[in-house]
């Protein structure tokens, strides 16, 4: 298998894109082995631009390729089950997405918006917050449905980690996880250490850098 994913401002290493990381983490919870291909324009393969538009991430798996990360995710447990990353219960995986549909556009929309601390702003922070407190409502169990480590929780992490990267490095803290979400702020203490998470990880550097060209 071959992972094509988003390159950092070298050209050459991993860059910032959280669905890619999302993929990463399914593969490192299976402990599948992989190449990993960093890419921009000029490094895509031909057959990724002629039938995929150029579109990242992208698997290649023996002869066949796929490029929407929920896509593979759901691929990638299904031809691998073990550990199985579905949600079991359908009501649970329902309850689950829904507490998560709107987060990263809420998170993207606040980050690039400029300047920082206008009305605009204020907005845009309060609909982020609104989100997180959506997040902070379902959270019951130590991940998304309940106890069980799923689909859904490799999804929102790296999300997670754009996040709390941004709110510091952009927004000067605005947001105090601790004390406004303190569910989401136990959610990601663990998450974040677990080790597909640890093992898929790149620097914040490269987040701020990603961010640092919406924001121009």
């Amino acid at each position: 298998m071959t992972l094509y994913l988003k390159a950092a401002e070298d050209g050459t290493s991993v860059g910032d894109c959280p669905f890619a990381h999302a993929i990463r983490m399914v593969m490192a919870e299976k402990g599948l082995n992989y190449e990993l291909r960093p890419s921009v324009d000029e490094t895509k393969p031909s057959w990724l631009v002629e039938h995929y538009d150029g579109k990242l991430p992208a698997l290649r798996h023996r002869k066949e390729a796929y490029v929407e990360s929920e896509v593979i995710c759901q691929y990638l447990d299904y031809f691998f089950p073990d550990p199985n990353l579905t949600c079991k219960e359908k009501k649970t995986k329902a309850a689950a997405d829904e507490a998560v549909d709107g987060f990263f556009p809420a998170v993207a929309t606040y980050f690039k918006h400029t300047p920082d601390g206008d009305e605009d702003d204020v907005v845009l922070k309060e609909n982020l917050e609104a989100a997180l407190q959506k997040l902070e409502d379902h959270l019951e169990g130590d991940f998304l449905c309940g106890d069980q480590f799923t689909l859904v929780d490799c999804a929102l992490v790296p999300k997670l980690y754009h996040m709390k990267t941004g709110v510091k490095e952009f927004k000067s803290g605005s947001i105090n996880f601790d004390e406004q979400f303190p569910k989401v702020a136990k959610y990601m203490e663990g998450v974040f250490a677990r080790k597909s998470f640890v093992d898929s990880i790149y620097p914040e550097e490269v987040i701020i850098w990603g961010w640092g060209n919406a924001r121009n």
